[in-house]
């Protein structure tokens, strides 16, 4: 499902024209992964194209989004919600509606991200800066069950810090890949949310990439993650059975350079799925 949202960015960002970048990039990829032998093309994928949005009504479009992933939800409850933003604020609307329908259900998140995407509502309203704090504000995430991976150098303020241990946020730097390895990272992420919550939110914002691999961000920065190893945290998640939905946010075509990020961006959604097929084989 595609959100073509980027009305609702801090940074100028056209990532409301990346679903479609990401359809046209498909044709660049066959449905087998070598490195772990797995053909994707027993996997049924259906494209519910993209969620309406209002032309200048931000409100609107952020219900038209909640409205999509509960209506998906409540029609066809067994399919993996994967969506392609649109910037970071679709997150918010997307758990939101998930849990109208699921409303028994505790909700964890698992973000990679150069951001803690905290910022202030009352200053910023629902925009890509404020989703984790829209979830944990609202009582639909408690902070806790929030794990951040990807955060690095100066690009979060250390009010953001500070709030994000207040309410008990986990995070863990780049500087904490590099020691630690990015699979036993994930794979302690996965597990603790595990046994707190009964699904696992995955959502990929792009400029957790450094921007050498991922220029067409609206936000790059340099010093983020290796694509390699992005594909492989991904991978990982795909495979662990709490993991119930995803999205792929921030990436702007309009600033990419010969196709990088959004082929990076493909890349990243085939790595899932690699995943998570996995998962359906075992």
């Amino acid at each position: 499902m595609g959100i073509p949202l980027s009305r609702s960015s801090i940074s100028a960002s056209s990532a409301s024209e990346n679903p479609d970048a990401i359809r046209r990039a498909w044709k660049s990829f066959y449905p087998y992964n070598i490195e772990h032998d797995v053909d994707l093309t027993e996997l049924n994928v259906v494209d519910l194209g993209d969620v309406r949005q209002h032309v200048t009504d931000i409100a609107q479009c952020h219900q038209n989004i909640k409205d999509a992933m509960t209506a998906q939800q409540t029609h066809h409850p067994d399919v993996f919600p994967l969506t392609i933003g649109g910037d970071h604020s679709i997150t918010a609307m997307l758990v939101k509606g998930w849990k109208e329908v699921h409303p028994d259900q505790k909700v964890g998140v698992l973000q990679f991200d150069t951001h803690f995407d905290l910022r202030s509502l009352e200053e910023f309203g629902p925009a890509n800066g404020t989703p984790i704090r829209n979830l944990i504000e609202s009582g639909t995430v408690q902070g806790s069950n929030v794990h951040n991976i990807g955060l690095h150098g100066f690009f979060n303020s250390k009010s953001l810090k500070d709030y994000a241990d207040d309410v008990g946020l986990h995070y863990k730097t780049i500087r904490d890949v590099r020691k630690e390895g990015i699979v036993s990272i994930v794979k302690d992420a996965l597990d603790q949310l595990s046994k707190k919550v009964d699904v696992i939110y995955l959502t990929v914002d792009m400029d957790v990439l450094d921007m050498s691999g991922a220029p067409g961000v609206p936000a790059s920065t340099p010093g983020g993650l290796w694509t390699s190893e992005l594909f492989e945290a991904v991978y990982q998640a795909g495979q662990h059975p709490s993991v119930k939905a995803m999205d792929l946010v921030c990436l702007d075509p309009v600033k990419d350079v010969a196709q990088m990020t959004v082929k990076t961006g493909v890349h990243v959604m085939l790595s899932f799925l690699t995943g998570y097929r996995q998962r359906k084989k075992a």
